[in-house]
């Protein structure tokens, strides 16, 4: 295609975005490396800009890449054409990378088997660009990123954000309008239609003859200011019919219509080249030689066109002319290209693009090409590549023959579309077989995927009803699995914040279902819990906890978690978050991993040590932010609330409640009233305190409720309710007693001395949690002990408890609880003594875990690995750090506060 500029060169009408261009790729010779998204219609200009990109960088090395429609389910195919360059044997880049970076690479390129890793091929692909970019300045461009595939999106969409440290430049096209996607996040610049004045220019600029003002009018009016159409629009007289069609549509005919005079076999060299996206010569020859095509005189034939290019690749003048190419071909054309590429494509390199073009070129049900592609499927899930299996199996079941092995395909590719994302597509394949004659194993496995589809849709309250549907289904034909659809239902209800109300319901359905075949399992310790108690439960839970062979957290961790923690006993709650860290870190699994990193935050929230949980929080949102996951709220809301910063509580309380609202009510928004109890009895804001206790403890959550009990005491013994809160001591009362543990016992204990106003409570209080590694809940009872006897007119006594919980609550930067103690020590006519500085409050959030890793000894590039960022951005931050504390090197990190404790490992 000819560049769409004026004789000097420069791109018409076009000043605002080849500026950006060239701020994008100036910056990155500065090291400030960044990425830019032009968007726009087709043909308004993006591949010219990109264009303008590659002129632009001198001295730069530029990677290519482009989207494909034929390739958009093919796992990693558009990272591969970009990084291909950077992997050649002889250049030393991917020899460079940590061996499990490395591998995570060749595994997505399929050229090794195992796992799929999709955050450890971003972290990789990121490290393999900056080591390319530290010998001279990098330009990745990515054309009609629309079609890219969905694990390369994922993969490019986090490099770009993570390239602001060096010298990489990414520019990225996306024809609108497309789907939703990563690349959505990224920041754009809207490419819009030329002016009337620039249109003209333009016209004038490219034309080789001159034009006939009517004519130039008429084509004007008709390209609507997109400059493809400008130049490829008929030169017809200013009298001709106008044209209503899209400009896009009539682009596509005019390269068309080229094809009109061109002889039969030079028209199946164009459709077998635009049927092969890889643009391969060594493909398209073979290809045409099987079927006798004379490769001379059609690619002379073809040149005149000047439609493609043939060279070392080959290249269409723009991606319309190559989708207009296959779209002119009759089905018989278009299914021969597709046999001819599959028999010349080699089954052992690249099986999967075979029996693609293979299935393409099927004119009915085939039963041997089904088959395949159910090989596919399994080798493209075994790369990570969902949507390649999900195609995969959907086009099996599409040539099947046999009606059984139909049903089953499509059930297959139901949860292979689930899988991949597209729930929607997902529940109308199981809507397709709904009358096909199901037994009933098949249609619990249809309630169960039904189910898991609810639970990922907005407002939709059904997910629970039918995984316990499939259970009920099940508890004839296999108790067991019976079983554990029921508690999957509990489980998953957990994991999205909707478990308020679940256990009810399925309790009462596994009440059908036959016993544990062994020995008591969770449904009867928690039927157990639910009728009886605590007092008579108690012994079943920490049974079915601890396991018989295998801990409960070994399979179920988070429903586990929920467990120990309802029983007041951090020492468990301990061994199972370091039991998720270690399984964590050693399987790569983001699910594990991230229960893991807000579990450590929750505990160090608990145990007063602010500068862990940010840490955790910080590799937590890395985590969250590579693998796209969903923001977690609850490990953010117990720090706010114990730190008592009621702006940035009330901040995270308004998105957790907006959350809750979008995927329904439940243990999320229990989370958001617990947290405002706590931060507002940090304020001494009890009637706001006793309102958010009051719904903490209405849902009857595990750990939630008991947990919020003795924020509701408080509350109401300050609102002078007593009825309400020697109601709320019972209940606590009966759990901490049932536990045992000395946090329960303790916390119970100092809840009752403010209901019974008796001073050995506070005393018994002070003693018990000073076994407890819940430091803070140790500072409230010196606290609440301080404050008691004071109003008990001893002076001298209170000082001493109120002296211990300032310091120890200072100490553990719960700063609103410390202010409180420090305005009852003036009211004694006692001055507080003043804190030093917390480390973690002149840091934001990620320079506080990377100084904290720094501060053990970890290198550059192993805090890069942990925060999914690049060494030159590690180092970036490092500076920020030395500035902000006053130092100037790694070693004197180790003297400073609050960087000694990294657990989190």
């Amino acid at each position: 295609m000819r560049p769409l500029t004026p004789a000097h060169g420069s791109l018409v009408g076009r000043q605002a975005e080849t500026q950006s261009i060239d701020e994008l790729i100036g910056a990155a010779r500065a090291s400030q490396g960044g990425v830019l998204a032009v968007r726009g219609e087709a043909g308004i200009g993006k591949s010219a800009l990109l264009a303008y990109a590659h002129s632009t960088a001198s001295g730069f090395q530029v990677l290519h890449a482009s989207g494909s429609e034929f390739e958009s389910e093919l796992p990693f195919a558009a990272l591969h054409q970009l990084c291909r360059p950077l992997c050649a044997p002889s250049l030393s880049y991917l020899g460079e990378l940590p061996a499990q970076h490395r591998e995570a690479l060749q595994v997505a390129f399929g050229l090794v088997s195992g796992p799929p890793d999709l955050y450890r091929v971003g972290l990789a692909t990121l490290e393999l660009l900056t080591f390319a970019a530290r010998e001279q300045p990098l330009l990745c461009v990515v054309d009609d990123a629309q079609w890219l595939d969905a694990a390369s999106a994922k993969a490019l969409t986090f490099v770009a954000r993570r390239v602001t440290a060096d010298p990489v430049a990414m520019a990225v096209a996306v024809r609108l309008p497309a789907p939703a996607s990563e690349l959505d996040e990224l920041p754009g610049l809207a490419v819009e239609r030329l002016s009337d004045a620039d249109a003209r220019a333009l016209l004038v600029a490219q034309s080789q003859m001159t034009l006939d003002e009517q004519v130039r009018d008429r084509i004007v009016a008709e390209a609507r200011g997109n400059p493809l159409a400008l130049l490829h629009l008929p030169r017809a007289d200013g009298f001709a019919v106008p044209d209503t069609s899209s400009v896009p549509t009539r682009i596509e005919r005019t390269f068309q219509a080229r094809l009109a005079n061109l002889p039969t076999d030079a028209r199946l060299l164009l459709t077998i080249a635009s049927a092969d996206p890889t643009g391969d010569p060594g493909l398209l020859w073979p290809a045409a030689h099987r079927l006798g095509i004379d490769l001379q005189a059609t690619s002379a034939a073809i040149t005149t066109t000047e439609l493609v290019e043939f060279s070392t690749r080959i290249r269409f003048c723009h991606p319309l002319a190559r989708s207009a190419v296959y779209l002119a071909a009759d089905a018989d054309q278009r299914r021969t290209a597709h046999r001819v590429l599959a028999d010349v494509t080699d089954p052992a390199v690249d099986p999967d693009r075979r029996i693609w073009h293979r299935a393409r070129a099927c004119a009915g049900p085939d039963e041997a090409v089904a088959a395949e592609l159910e090989r596919s499927a399994s080798r493209a899930q075994a790369r990570g590549g969902v949507v390649a299996a999900a195609a995969f199996i959907e086009r099996a079941a599409e040539l099947s023959v046999d009606a059984t092995k139909r049903v089953e395909r499509t059930l297959a590719a139901a949860q292979a579309k689930f899988d991949a994302g597209a729930a929607d597509t997902a529940a109308d394949f199981l809507a397709s077989v709904e009358n096909a004659g199901l037994d009933e194993r098949q249609l619990a496995e249809v309630d169960l995927l039904r189910g898991r589809i609810a639970f990922v849709r907005q407002h939709d309250g059904d997910g629970p009803t039918f995984m316990i549907r499939a259970g009920e289904r099940l508890s004839a034909l296999d108790p067991q699995r019976s079983r554990d659809c029921f508690v999957d239902a509990l489980e998953i209800s957990m994991a999205v914040g909707r478990p308020s109300g679940v256990m009810d319901l399925v309790l009462a359905a596994a009440q059908t279902c036959a016993p544990a075949p062994h020995s008591p399992d969770i449904l009867d310790a928690l039927a157990l819990l639910t009728t009886q108690g605590h007092r008579v439960a108690v012994p079943l839970l920490r049974k079915v906890l601890q396991g018989t062979d295998t801990p409960l957290w070994t399979q179920r961790p988070a429903l586990a978690v929920m467990l120990a923690a309802d029983l007041w006993d951090p020492q468990v709650h301990w061994t199972i978050v370091d039991w998720l860290m270690k399984t964590g870190r050693e399987s790569g699994s983001p699910f594990v991993l991230r229960l893991a990193l807000s579990q450590v935050a929750s505990r160090a929230a608990l145990t007063g040590d602010v500068g862990q949980a940010i840490a955790a929080i910080a590799e937590e949102d890395a985590l969250a932010d590579v693998t796209g996951g969903p923001p977690t709220y609850y490990h953010r809301l117990h720090l706010a609330a114990m730190r008592g910063r009621r702006e940035e509580a009330f901040e995270l309380m308004e998105a957790a409640t907006k959350a809750a609202a979008t995927h329904g009510i439940g243990q999320l928004i229990a989370n958001v009233h617990w947290a405002a109890a706590v931060l507002n009895n940090s304020w001494s804001d009890y009637p706001a305190a006793l309102a958010a206790g009051r719904q903490a403890i209405s849902y009857g959550d595990l750990f939630l409720t008991g947990v919020s009990l003795p924020e509701v005491v408080e509350a109401a013994v300050r609102c002078g309710e007593y009825e309400e809160a020697a109601a709320a001591l019972a209940s606590l009362t009966e759990r901490t007693q049932a536990s045992g543990t000395a946090t329960g016992l303790g916390i119970a204990a100092y809840a009752r001395g403010l209901v019974t106003g008796v001073e050995d409570h506070f005393r018994q209080a002070v003693e018990l949690l000073a076994q407890s590694p819940m430091r803070p809940a140790r500072a409230r009872a010196h606290l609440l002990y301080g404050e008691w006897l004071r109003r008990e007119g001893r002076r001298k006594d209170c000082r001493v408890q109120l002296r211990t919980a300032h310091e120890m609550l200072s100490e553990a930067g719960l700063e609103a609880f410390a202010r409180r103690a420090a305005d009852e020590l003036r009211a004694t006519g006692e001055k507080a003594r003043g804190r030093s500085t917390h480390t973690y409050n002149e840091l934001t959030m990620q320079e506080t875990h990377i100084a904290r890793l720094v501060a053990t000894g970890a290198t550059s590039n192993e805090v890069a690995a942990r925060l999914f960022i690049s060494p030159r951005t590690v180092d970036t931050h490092l500076r920020n750090i030395f500035r902000k504390l006053g130092i100037t090197s790694r070693r004197q990190l180790r003297d400073q506060p609050d960087l000694h404790a990294e657990q989190a490992s």
